[in-house]
């Protein structure tokens, strides 16, 4: 089943002034990449969508948008795939249900089992189940964090503890408790207080694959101060950490870096990549 056509997807909240701006953005980049999409699940946004390697070299980079956790769509990270793909990776975007319809944890679930689909399909289309890594921008960044640290939701998707095997978030949210920074608690968190801290992965770190952590320079000034936060934590749980401050890039900017051909994202995560996995 080929990418599906925005138009067609259920309604989502309206989008912000800067989401809009993103979301006209991605599509110009994307323009023209093609992959397959995959369902995991009977909305229709429990799907993924597949970009195989021409040459592949068995490494699985997995990613999810951002958009809040009220937006976005799969389809928004075909931009990514070119030069990824160029570099025998095979990648595939995750499309995760979104508030406010659903609240938190039904998001994670979703993404959780998308990535029980990659592990028991990825093989077919060039990829192998034992060399995934996660990522994700912003919202996406949030999910792939808390996914690759803890150790609760493998077990019962029928997955290895260490499925995967190394993290990739961009931008991303690690910390929903009091003191964070943000300026408003996320609508996906639901109504009970509790999830404040189940959502945090900075606070509930019980394991450490290696990060590639990433952020912009000029990113959200909280956004800034939760990474390097996060940094330390899993640093300080005896993780293997890298980061890469994205010069010249706004909260925006980090996520186009990960799709320039030659850019500093791309090369520093291959060079990550065959660090790890040779």
């Amino acid at each position: 089943m080929a990418l599906r056509d925005l138009a067609a997807y259920p309604k989502q909240e309206p989008f912000s002034e800067i989401g809009a701006k993103y979301h006209v953005r991605v599509q110009e980049l994307g323009a023209g990449v093609t992959g397959q999409s995959f369902a995991y699940g009977d909305d229709p946004y429990q799907q993924v969508a597949v970009f195989p390697a021409a040459e592949p070299n068995a490494t699985v980079v997995a990613f999810m948008h951002g958009g809040g956790w009220t937006n976005g769509y799969k389809e928004w990270m075909a931009f990514m795939a070119p030069p990824l793909t160029a570099a025998g990776i095979t990648f595939v975007s995750i499309g995760y249900r979104l508030a406010p319809s659903v609240s938190w944890p039904t998001g994670i679930q979703d993404a959780a089992r998308a990535v029980q689909w990659i592990h028991a399909n990825i093989a077919e289309h060039g990829g192998d189940p034992d060399r995934i890594v996660i990522g994700g921008h912003s919202a996406g960044g949030h999910y792939a964090a808390w996914l690759a640290v803890r150790s609760d939701w493998q077990s019962p998707l029928g997955l290895p503890d260490d499925v995967i095997k190394g993290a990739l978030p961009v931008s991303g949210v690690f910390d929903f408790t009091e003191g964070n920074g943000m300026p408003m608690r996320p609508r996906f968190l639901g109504e009970d207080p509790d999830n404040d801290r189940d959502a945090s992965p900075i606070h509930t770190i019980s394991r450490t694959p290696p990060f590639y952590l990433s952020w912009g320079d000029a990113d959200f000034p909280h956004l800034i101060t939760q990474a390097e936060q996060m940094a330390r934590a899993l640093y300080n749980a005896g993780g293997d950490v890298e980061t890469l401050v994205l010069a010249g890039c706004d909260h925006l900017g980090a996520s186009y870096a990960c799709g320039e051909n030659g850019g500093v994202w791309i090369s520093g995560l291959t060079s990550w990549l065959n660090n790890h996995f040779r």
